[in-house]
């Protein structure tokens, strides 16, 4: 995707549910982008993001993503200001590491008139680490903005739990690979409870450093349970609702579809 596919407009957003494990009402949404390709229909990031680090463009698309779903979610809060829908984006290494992103995510709030608490900021382990393998600069003036800062696929990277600990994170995405390991039983029944004893692991070490943790992947109503029993706060996948557009959130906002999930 060259900087053409964003002038002409060809990226959408689409936002998946964030649900809590324990009423079962949707407490945020992650914003993820598509390419609407003009042959080839919509393309997933899993497609083109790579590509787009590569050649800089994921800083200007970054950017828009953050821009668009602040709009999205402002709108949201004025419609439902009771719901307090918490929008997630993902930063990327290169933007997390420019040093300009402070400013740019303090113009994105002020423009949309979106509470800061609102917004919640998703960054890998590797990236909350910075290209020197430090801590990024930016995270304290980033938390200082008000936002959530969350730590996205968490158990994949190196995790030094001591420098996570001195930083302002709110939030651990477990990672999907422990989640898809929770199943019923069957042959996979002693990888499970493997699985499962990480999970509950991961989940307390968070709940010890006062974080908030949220399950990816989750696709099945038992893997939702058992997240449930392991005290998991929130969960994202299949099983709550794929990415839809905006206005199938609006809907949901509105009480369609609501009882999907309790």
């Amino acid at each position: 995707p060259g900087p053409a596919a964003l002038d002409r407009g060809e990226f959408v957003l689409h936002y998946q549910p964030i649900v809590s494990l324990l009423e079962g009402t949707m407490l945020a949404v992650e914003a993820l982008v598509r390419w609407e390709h003009p042959e080839l229909g919509l393309i997933g990031p899993d497609r083109f993001i790579g590509l787009a680090e590569e050649t800089g463009l994921i800083v200007r698309l970054g950017e828009w993503v953050l821009r668009r779903a602040c709009a999205d979610a402002e709108r949201w809060w004025r419609e439902f200001p009771d719901a307090r829908l918490v929008v997630s984006v993902n930063l990327a290494a290169r933007q997390a590491d420019d040093p300009a992103i402070v400013d740019t995510v303090a113009d994105a709030l002020q423009t949309s008139g979106l509470p800061a608490e609102l917004l919640q900021l998703e960054l890998t382990e590797s990236a909350v680490m910075g290209s020197a393998g430090e801590p990024l600069r930016s995270l304290h003036r980033l938390a200082a903005l008000g936002i959530r800062l969350a730590v996205d696929d968490f158990g994949t990277g190196y995790s030094n739990l001591a420098y996570l600990r001195r930083l302002p994170i709110h939030c651990l995405k477990l990672a999907g690979p422990f989640v898809e390991g929770i199943r019923a039983d069957g042959a996979d029944a002693v990888a499970d409870h493997r699985d499962e004893r990480i999970v509950d692991a991961l989940v307390r070490l968070a709940h010890a450093l006062e974080l908030w943790v949220t399950a990816e992947a989750v696709e099945t109503g038992v893997q939702a349970e058992r997240l449930r029993a392991l005290r998991c706060d929130t969960g994202q996948g299949r099983y709550f609702g794929a990415p839809a557009p905006a206005d199938v959130i609006t809907a949901r906002l509105g009480g369609g579809g609501a009882a999907a999930w309790t």
